[in-house]
């Protein structure tokens, strides 16, 4: 196992300032400080977020990036210009962050570009970072996929079936009579049911670059392996989680044509980090999919995320919000209420869904629409109570048959029909 230092960024940071010392004068460092802002816009999610949209900046500098401790975000590179600068600055204000200290500072606070007189200043503050917190080992069970491994596995997803992987899962809403009636179903091939097929010990999340490329590859096959004959036994409403790339695609294209042959509509999930370094993509992928009668949904946000970004830019038709057990104790609860109000309380969905307390915490804040792991449970206790082999299968044998679409272990259920359908809770 390989361990990893908790200051390791910064201690990257120092050893290759060293070693460019000779030839400093050829570099300069784009300086990000988020450890200024609120502590809301410093929380480790949206330092992954900014990270990501900086992210093409890096190749363009020819540089490399180093994420601190404290938040803030170092881009070390040869081809750095004040273009490159106003660019950074643009992207941060273009209503992504909404923090007061950025109002009043302005970039010349936040955003600095250093030049080679200047790197001994950063190199001293990257050491007092260090020097002020302790070292603290995590353990990394799997190495990351490289380059020289992706060409590899891309050519194993080609001749890979993926029908038996592919899974769905419920969207519910509660109606003005306080029942729950399905939104739409979400069907999505898991990455840890994919790495089953590759080398356990290759990690294939761990290089974002790679693993996107590798994704580009999964959306056309996902598209081309869910067994289209069966979609009409689903709800009206069917969603997908899709890079935007994909939307431009002719699998795409062709897998909307079948839905359409079924008078179904579609819901195409795009995670937030896809968005913001594709922003004008992601407005062209929302006007296609609007005049197709299809929907757009922002995934995976939570409040963190949704208070530092300005979601009204994007204008979702739906917004998945991650519950998590902490929003109990939120303090500023009024407030997050305003902010789902303001953004559109009928657009989010609170996924993740894990118990009878999540759903009484969304509720209490608005929210009306459901997913997760508690709706999973509710819907399998309906299907067993109306199945007349019911009492023969245990919940987790009836959840596990439910999820899939196709294969032998959705065919070991004796009573089809039973799994699929509109239910009311």
């Amino acid at each position: 196992m390989v361990g990893y230092s908790k200051f390791e960024s910064e201690r990257f940071f120092v050893e290759t300032m060293t070693r460019i010392l000779r030839n400093r004068s050829e570099y300069k460092v784009l300086y990000i400080n988020i450890s200024k802002l609120k502590p809301k816009n410093r929380h480790p999610r949206f330092v992954r977020i900014v990270a990501r949209m900086f992210d093409n900046m890096v190749a363009v500098a020819d540089g490399t990036m180093f994420v601190f401790n404290n938040g803030d975000i170092a881009i070390l590179g040869k081809n750095i210009t004040e273009k490159l600068v106003d660019e950074a600055t643009e992207k941060l204000r273009s209503g992504l962050i909404t923090d007061p200290i950025w109002v009043n500072q302005g970039a010349e606070k936040l955003v600095q570009l250093y030049n080679s007189n200047d790197f001994d200043v950063l190199m001293g503050y990257a050491n007092e970072l260090i020097l002020s917190g302790n070292d603290s080992d995590m353990p990394q069970d799997s190495a990351p996929i490289d380059a020289g491994q992706i060409e590899a596995v891309k050519n194993h997803l080609d001749t890979m079936d993926l029908v038996d992987l592919v899974k769905h899962q419920s969207v519910i809403r509660l109606d003005s009579s306080n029942k729950f009636t399905k939104l739409f179903e979400e069907f999505f091939v898991a990455v840890k049911d994919l790495s089953t097929r590759f080398d356990r010990n290759i990690d294939l999340t761990a290089n974002k670059w790679l693993f996107l490329y590798l994704t580009q590859t999964l959306d056309k096959k996902t598209m081309a392996s869910f067994a289209f004959s069966e979609l009409h036994d689903h709800t009206t409403q069917v969603s997908v989680n899709l890079n935007l790339s994909s939307l431009f695609t002719p699998e795409f294209e062709k897998f909307a044509d079948l839905l359409k042959e079924k008078e179904q509509s579609l819901v195409v999930e795009v995670h937030i980090i896809d968005i913001l370094n594709n922003m004008q993509t992601y407005f062209d992928a929302k006007e296609l999919l609007h005049r197709a009668g299809h929907k757009i949904l922002l995934d995976a946000a939570d409040i963190e995320m949704l208070q530092a970004l300005n979601v009204k830019k994007f204008a979702p038709d739906y917004i998945k919000v991650f519950w998590h057990p902490l929003l109990e104790d939120y303090e500023i609860g009024d407030n997050i209420k305003e902010l789902f109000n303001d953004i559109g309380v009928d657009k989010i969905i609170l996924a993740k869904s894990i118990n009878e307390k999540a759903l009484r915490w969304g509720v209490k804040h608005g929210i009306r629409s459901f997913q997760g792991p508690y709706i999973d449970n509710l819907e399998v206790a309906i299907t067993r109570s109306k199945c007349p082999n019911g009492k023969l299968c245990s919940a987790a044998e009836c959840h596990k048959r439910k999820k899939l679409i196709a294969g032998a272990v959705r065919n070991q259920c004796a009573h089809l029909e039973y799994l699929e359908g509109g239910v009311e809770i």
